[in-house]
């Protein structure tokens, strides 16, 4: 009895220590004009990841980029999910050519973009230019 009350109590702990890293994640959002406009003026960093629900190389980075948005690092990160397929408006308004494309920003200013990259340390790399 004793023993079951220190483990359900150490796992309320974890829990609870769980709790903030949750809240620290990034936010992932569909692409919207508006919300794009507002993280841009509020000086947030941003990354619009370009992407396609057939592609292979998408398939790829996002898992590879889950695990970076579940990190500290990239707690303020916005990211904004364009469909390549859908949303051919903003595909061609960010200069884009091909689906699998990163793109990220501090406020209104590019700072970096890849294409078909899935090495998670370079990928890393790419975002850590929207920290700065």
């Amino acid at each position: 009895m004793l023993l079951t009350r220190r483990l359900a109590a150490g796992a309320l702990a974890a829990a609870v220590l769980a709790v903030p890293h949750l809240a620290r994640a990034s936010s992932e959002a569909p692409f919207t004009d508006a919300a794009f406009a507002a993280a841009k003026a509020a000086g947030k960093p941003i990354l619009v990841h370009i992407t396609a629900t057939w592609c292979p190389t998408c398939a790829k980075q996002r898992p590879i980029l889950s695990q970076l948005f579940a990190t500290p690092a990239f707690a303020g990160l916005q990211v904004f999910n364009v469909d390549f397929d859908t949303q051919k408006d903003i595909v061609r308004a960010m200069g884009a050519n091909m689906q699998s494309t990163l793109i990220v920003f501090v406020g209104p200013s590019e700072k970096g973009r890849s294409v078909g990259d899935t090495d998670p340390s370079s990928i890393h790399a790419l975002l850590d230019k929207a920290r700065s």
